[in-house]
């Protein structure tokens, strides 16, 4: 046999051993098995991976285990060896659990899911396991639009899994041994909303266009009260460096912004906040619980959490007096205080104008003005900060070449208001990053058309040159992953075979540059007969969309409306300042008043 320590890189990613690692020893009679299809220094990273861990782990009579997609060189190993993919708590092969559940965060990394079940030895087909084979369930945000993975899921769990997933659990174990699987995929896919078994709900399409949905309309799960709602007070501390390798606390779910783009500000709505005691008292413990010297105040825009000031007056002497950083990642530019930063080392701030004119910013709903941007840099330029990354988006709707140069503008006035506050331009840093917009399901720009490579080559030569001369750093998305991705986001069942059969030829570990190759899934496609631009291009208001048997609680009539609002480039009030109507109030989801507190 040989040594795996000759064979592969970072051994640590396959076998686990972190601190903290609950007790998977136990008596139990289910095993889950939790997997993301990417790698373990990504996968360690994810709060909602994290949290259902602790939450299987928690019950009686269940243990819940790890397994992350496998590199090349563990590949071979396992290959050479003959052994299959297995959990990197107790090597237990995947195929010896009762469930397989994937986190579905990004859709470039659907290729890892077949290339996990092959090396697992489980069936990529659902209607090819049998009964001595687990259910392989998918979750997380890329299950809004499910469709193209459809043949490949035994179920979907769409929204929030804290409370449902502890249920189901308990119900698999009432019924296990009187069920037969295909009986139990029945019994959740009636009893639950937020579960979605596609083998029980056929679609039919007429070329890429939808003839008849699933019949079974499916409800996104939202956990009501994050102050009650199951919360790990600890997180495994990795032997390895991963990507966000500190303590993160979640202050709030979902986002009041309403910007028109931005999937997660209508799939996460709406918004509930901790109180600021279960707040620190959730900080504090993660602290004591790891060690760590950094903190991250995590939520989709960290800095509207109405109870920021009060928590970060008793976060900051305590972390002072631990050493500890405190880190906030998300910041808006019209909530960003000087006070904010206090217990940041004072390198480098990162915010998202998204746009380079007021008049592309009201269409896309952004609610900023350059005023707002220019006194939130003047008052970090003045608290010490010499660096800063800025984020837009090329391809917008009703984009044209004058926003794109705003973009450029926006940049210059920056850096000479640096030189204006400080004195000097020495030491500044100023970097403007630009990815090309994705239009995603249920956002009001899922009508919209994904722009054209020739367009965005000419947005992006611009900007490298005339950035280059001013001494400002830029940098750019990939154009055909960004494409891959708005197919993935937007396609339905007719791309489903073409995702495998870009897999058999060699895709694996899309979301990484370094391995994604568009001409495999160009020729999948075409093997397929699939029209691209059938499902990237531009969409009637008015036609039935893939995903539209699934209920985020957010209406197609109010995104309707706020795509019409967009094209007059009328903007929409923060959900903190008014109800906008949007649906969920009118569902019972919605508990907030004026001011982001209980009514």
């Amino acid at each position: 046999m040989t040594k795996l320590t000759e064979r592969v890189q970072k051994p640590y990613r396959y076998f686990g051993g972190e601190f903290n690692t609950p007790n998977i020893h136990k008596p139990h009679n289910t095993k889950f098995c939790m997997c993301v299809p990417d790698s373990y220094e990504v996968g360690m990273s994810n709060l909602g991976v994290r949290i259902l861990y602790y939450l299987f782990n928690s019950m009686n009579n269940v243990v819940c285990e790890r397994c992350f997609a496998p590199f090349a060189d563990y590949q071979e190993y396992l290959k050479e060896n003959n052994q299959l993919l297995a959990s990197i708590e107790t090597q237990t092969p995947l195929k010896d659990f009762d469930f397989v559940g994937f986190s579905l965060q990004f859709e470039m990394c659907y290729s890892n899911v077949f290339l996990m079940l092959e090396l697992a030895g489980i069936p990529v087909l659902t209607e090819e396991r049998g009964e001595e084979f687990p259910f392989i369930v998918g979750g997380g945000p890329c299950t809004v639009n499910p469709e193209p993975m459809y043949k490949y899921f035994d179920f979907f769990f769409v929204g929030e899994g804290e409370t449902p997933w502890k249920q189901i659990v308990q119900d698999y174990q009432v019924n296990k041994g009187k069920m037969t699987k295909q009986e139990f995929l029945r019994f959740v896919d009636e009893k639950y909303s937020c579960i979605y078994v596609p083998s029980l709900h056929p679609a039919t399409y007429n070329g890429q266009l939808v003839e008849s949905l699933p019949s079974k309309t499916v409800w996104r799960n939202i956990e009501a009260d994050l102050n009650t709602t199951f919360t790990p007070k600890t997180q495994l501390v990795p032997s390895i460096e991963i990507v966000h390798n500190r303590a993160v606390a979640e202050l709030f779910r979902g986002c009041a912004n309403g910007c028109r783009f931005c999937q997660a500000g209508f799939i996460y709505r709406p918004v509930r906040e901790r109180s600021v005691d279960n707040a620190f008292e959730l900080c504090t413990a993660l602290l004591d619980a790891t060690g760590y010297d950094e903190l991250s105040l995590n939520s989709l825009s960290t800095s509207d959490y109405s109870g920021l000031m009060p928590l970060l007056d008793r976060l900051l002497p305590y972390a002072k007096e631990r050493n500890v950083q405190l880190n906030l990642p998300s910041l808006r530019l019209d909530s960003f205080k000087g006070q904010m930063a206090q217990g940041n080392r004072k390198s480098s701030l990162t915010f998202a104008p998204e746009a380079g004119t007021q008049r592309l910013r009201d269409v896309i709903n952004k609610n900023i003005t350059e005023e707002n941007i220019i006194s939130t840099l003047k008052e970090a330029f003045s608290q010490g900060y010499s660096s800063v990354k800025l984020y837009f988006m090329m391809g917008l709707p009703t984009e044209t070449m004058e926003d794109i140069e705003g973009i450029y503008n926006l940049a210059c006035k920056i850096k000479s208001l640096y030189k204006y506050v400080t004195g000097s331009g020495k030491n500044f840093k100023l970097g403007v990053s630009c990815s090309t917009f994705i239009p995603k399901p249920f956002t009001p720009f899922q009508w919209c058309a994904f722009d054209s490579k020739e367009n965005i080559t000419q947005k992006i030569k611009f900007l490298q040159e005339n950035l280059r001369k001013k001494g400002i750093n830029f940098s750019y998305n990939d154009y055909d992953t960004s494409l891959m991705e708005a197919i993935l986001a937007r396609g339905g069942r007719g791309i489903a075979d073409s995702l495998y059969d870009a897999y058999k030829a060699g895709a694996t570990f899309d979301a990484w540059s370094e391995h994604f190759r568009w001409e495999t899934y160009k020729q999948a496609f075409d093997k397929n007969g699939v029209d691209i631009q059938s499902i990237v291009g531009p969409r009637d208001i008015d036609a039935t969309l893939e995903w539209d048997f699934v209920d985020i609680g957010v209406t197609k009539k109010y995104l309707q409306s706020e795509y019409n609002k967009a094209m007059q480039q009328v903007t929409t009030p923060s959900c903190n300042k008014q109800c906008n109507g949007c649906g969920l109030k009118k569902h019972g989801y919605c508990t907030l008043s004026e001011g982001n507190r209980p009514l």
